[in-house]
């Protein structure tokens, strides 16, 4: 077999395909290995660059070449998909992705460690378990109002509208045996949050950048830990606009001949990670119509008086995404006084 320099690999939970060529760029492998074959094949094969497409498993196998000596880049499937040629098998896929890890201004995802993909698990463990909680309790309402109660806004209604609906003698016995159930399922899910909160906020006091990012207004503890963990490589990142970038936190671009044509956001990159940042910034957006609170500066207070709230909110995230690009990448600390001049 002629040397191999480049290899990729179409993974899937039993069948791998793989693509590999040579330095004249001529195919020398196309084959498919089963998943008792995959670490065996590369153990025999010397040191090369192995390509996967960044999706589920991929870290792990990342993980498990790279200790047998193989350079590991992984590649979003996104920029795979550009490269694929017409219709859709395991072989084009696995050629596809050949291709696009050889492309000088490719752009690879950091491979994860156990420990940072056990820590990411615990923070998607809460965004399931606050979807459920708040499924729960947006059922609840909905049911009750059907027997004509209605609660405030927030979930801290939820307990004392399902008091009112237990003692009122009109609403029939099944009916109170099924809020009682939901409200125990309540009940649990908001127990649920409250102990991965305080796993969170336990990582949280153990990491430095993470506490130095807590101190930006509009990120907590939960906000800090979740930056930190999703941004392993921070210096990735050529600029702070290019974080804010791949938030989704800038606007799309049409421009041609020329002419500027900026539309909304593009809401790219991480989904959760831009609701916190967007959630922070609109409590400070909150703050600042009321004239007072902490983060409200001169310039916030400008971009309230002529954008709407939720524009004002989504300019403030993308500003806080930046200052924390600044914290995690180049070490620097929170400075109140420089947000007050900017």
């Amino acid at each position: 077999m002629d040397q191999i320099t480049r290899i990729f690999v179409d993974t899937s939970k039993s069948v791998f395909q793989l693509h590999g060529v040579d330095a004249q760029e001529r195919v020398v492998i196309r084959r498919k290995l089963r998943r008792s074959q995959f670490l065996d094949f590369f153990r025999r094969l010397p040191p090369t660059v192995v390509g996967l497409e960044a999706c589920g498993a991929s870290h792990y196998w990342a993980r498990e070449l790279r200790a047998l000596g193989h350079e590991v880049r992984l590649t979003a499937p996104q920029h795979v998909k550009r490269y694929l040629k017409r219709n859709k098998n395991d072989g084009r896929d696995a050629e596809a992705g050949c291709e696009a890890m050889s492309r000088p201004t490719m752009w690879f995802v950091p491979v994860k460690s156990a420990e940072q993909q056990a820590a990411l698990m615990l923070a998607k463990r809460r965004e399931g378990l606050v979807r459920d909680q708040t499924r729960i309790a947006n059922r609840i309402r909905g049911h009750a109002a059907e027997f004509g109660f209605a609660a405030p806004k927030g979930l801290g209604a939820i307990g004392p509208l399902l008091a009112r609906i237990e003692e009122d003698p009109h609403v029939p016995e099944l009916a109170r045996a099924l809020f009682a159930d939901l409200g125990r399922d309540f009940a649990y899910a908001q127990a649920a949050v409250a102990k991965v909160d305080e796993q969170l906020n336990a990582w949280h006091r153990a990491n430095s950048v993470s506490q130095a990012l807590a101190k930006i207004p509009g990120v907590g503890p939960i906000g800090a830990a979740l930056l930190v963990l999703k941004t392993p490589e921070p210096n990735l990142f050529r600029s702070s606009r290019d974080f804010a970038a791949w938030l989704g936190l800038t606007p799309t671009d049409h421009s041609t001949a020329g002419k500027l044509r900026l539309g909304v956001i593009t809401r790219a990159g991480d989904e959760m990670l831009r609701s916190v940042l967007v959630t922070g910034a609109t409590a400070i957006v909150s703050n600042a119509r009321r004239g007072r609170g902490k983060g409200v500066t001169p310039w916030l207070l400008r971009l309230v008086a002529r954008k709407p709230p939720k524009l004002a909110a989504v300019a403030l995230a993308n500003k806080i995404a930046r200052i924390a690009w600044a914290i995690m990448a180049r070490g620097e600390l929170y400075d109140p006084q420089r947000a007050l001049i900017a």
